[in-house]
Parts: structure tokens; sequence; C-alpha cells
């Protein structure tokens, strides 16, 4: 990527990646599917693209509560952003943690890990084209996703190796 900084295209980018945080946390997958409409998203169920794609990948797997949320916060951390305003494309790398907490479930971080992100700059607008999820920790998330596997509780008596 290229040296040149544009502090337009950066914070540009960075509102991208909070909206992303934002309509997730507000249970707003028609938006994030608005969001990654010209993008492909790929985590642990593999890779979907486009944005009636991704908006039904988030209604079979995340739960919502009765305040149409997931009652979660993603929170996004180590961002570091790369463009190349010559080409109209960039990449970045974070952290995400993801909180949740429910009536009967004090706050908890439930899983983190990291996004790997591109972008084009497409009409003189950003858009996510990229949005990889590696998740490196993940706890008791059988209050926030559907998939069997995923939702499994970590047994507390077993021992670590």
């Amino acid at each position: 990527m290229s040296a040149e900084f544009s502090p337009t295209s950066h914070r540009t980018i960075e509102n991208l990646i909070a909206t992303y945080a934002e309509l997730i946390d507000n249970g707003d997958f028609a938006g994030v599917g608005v969001l990654l409409a010209h993008a492909a998203f790929t985590g642990a169920a593999g890779t979907v693209r486009g944005r009636d794609a991704i908006e039904k990948m988030l209604r079979d797997i995340v739960i919502v509560y009765e305040d149409g949320t997931p009652r979660t916060k993603h929170v996004t951390t180590n961002l570091a952003v790369e463009v190349d305003e010559e080409t109209g494309t960039a990449i970045s790398r974070s952290y995400f943690t993801v909180l949740q907490a429910l009536p009967d479930m004090a706050l908890q971080a439930i899983v983190s890990g990291r996004y790997e992100d591109r972008f084009e700059r497409h009409d003189g607008q950003w858009r996510f084209v990229e949005r990889r999820v590696r998740s490196d920790l993940v706890g008791d998330v059988s209050c926030h996703l559907r998939s069997p596997a995923a939702a499994r509780r970590p047994d507390r008596n077993q021992t670590p190796r």
C-alpha cells in the first residue's frame, strides 16, 4: 500500500469498521447486509457474498432477544489501516472482543479474534469488499449463537492440558 496518508480515507474506513459493530449490536442485520453488500464475508460458517446472503446468515446464527438485539458489544481495537489512494484500495487489521450480558448472565467476554478487511473506493465512496473474521479465543457463546458446535458450553470442570 502507498505511504501517502489521507486522513479522510483513513477516517472513513475507521467509520465503516465502527458502523459494522454498531449494526451488529443493534440487531440490524439488514443494515449489515447493506454495509457489506459488495463484500465477501468469511467466518467459521464459511464464506457468503452479497447483502441478502449476509443478512440471512446473521439471522440464522445470531440469537436476538426481546429488545431486538443480541445483547452484545463488539469492541474493535488495535486498528491498522493502509490506504493506496492511487489505486483506490485499502486493507485493515484489527482485534475484536465481543462482550455479552443477560439478566441471568453476568457481563463477560464471549469471543475475541481478528478482523482482516479489504476496501475499495467506488464512485468516490469507500466500501467493504472483504471481511474475514478469525476467532482466536472462544468462551461461552451458547447465549449468542444458534450453531450447535459454537453453542456448546465449555466444561468448566475440565482440567486444562
